[in-house]
């Protein structure tokens, strides 16, 4: 496998951005202790994103997503979004922008990535799990499968939240009114593509029962059930924290329809 940092430019953000990606390297068995991947002119891509407290260096600082994804010919692309919510924030920069439109042709540039919508998958957690579900809920055309870990999928119930965060939460999504219904709230957008029809992406969830954001994973689970939107819901001990999310992002790669 080879490790990519990549500093470039965004034009939708006007300023440079970071983002890190592991890519297959085919090795013919010499590289020791890991699975060598199979020479390709184009890999599918799995991006995956970062909770609102780290960036784009996390999942490879604590987990072995590296070693997980050697053998599997998958490019695995990690951006930089900061505490945005991967939304275009209401008082601050466009980043639902860059990661839905933007990103995508960044990756495609300067990685060796399939452009079709069966290879591309989205997985995060935390504030990355509602990303990822924003990213396959709003953007269906664009990815097979979306997965969430632990995910913050109901980012309207912190909106009264107090001091510094309720000002973060203002800035980030405007008020209660303007994030009710609109494209950041997911209940509503995911009726919005069951009363359209639309074909939607595989999804995946799980949480820990111990975890704080639980309750927010069970609604979200039972808004899919209500409007019969296939999912593959688990559950179990565990609280918000990188052990569960070592285990489970193996989980999600062998989930993915590779």
């Amino acid at each position: 496998m080879a490790f990519l940092q990549i500093q470039c430019h965004s034009s939708t953000l006007q300023m440079a951005i970071s983002l890190q990606a592991i890519v297959p390297q085919p090795t013919n068995g010499s590289e020791v202790g890991i699975a060598s991947g199979t020479k390709r002119a184009q890999y599918p891509v799995l991006y995956l994103l970062h909770g609102m407290s780290d960036d784009e260096t996390i999942w490879c600082r604590r987990t072995s997503i590296e070693r997980y994804a050697a053998g599997r010919d998958l490019v695995i692309v990690m951006p930089n979004v900061h505490r945005s919510y991967y939304i275009d924030m209401h008082h601050g920069p466009r980043y639902w922008t860059l990661i839905s439109e933007e990103l995508p042709e960044l990756a495609a540039h300067f990685l060796p990535i399939s452009q079709r919508r069966e290879d591309t998958f989205v997985a995060g957690l935390s504030m990355g799990g509602y990303g990822a579900f924003k990213l396959g809920i709003c953007r269906p055309g664009q990815f097979a499968a979306a997965a969430s870990l632990s995910g913050a999928l109901s980012p309207g119930s912190f909106k009264n939240s107090s001091g510094a965060r309720s000002a973060e939460w203002l800035n980030t999504f405007g008020s209660a009114q303007l994030f009710k219904e609109s494209e950041n709230d997911l209940h509503a957008q995911l009726q919005k593509r069951v009363n359209e029809g639309t074909e939607l992406p595989r999804l995946w969830q799980h949480c820990g029962t111990e975890d704080f954001l639980y309750e927010h994973n069970v609604d979200s689970r039972n808004e899919a059930q209500r409007l019969g939107v296939p999912l593959a819901y688990s559950e179990g001990p565990g609280d918000h924290s990188w052990g569960l999310w070592d285990e489970q992002i193996q989980n999600v790669l062998d989930w993915l329809p590779l």
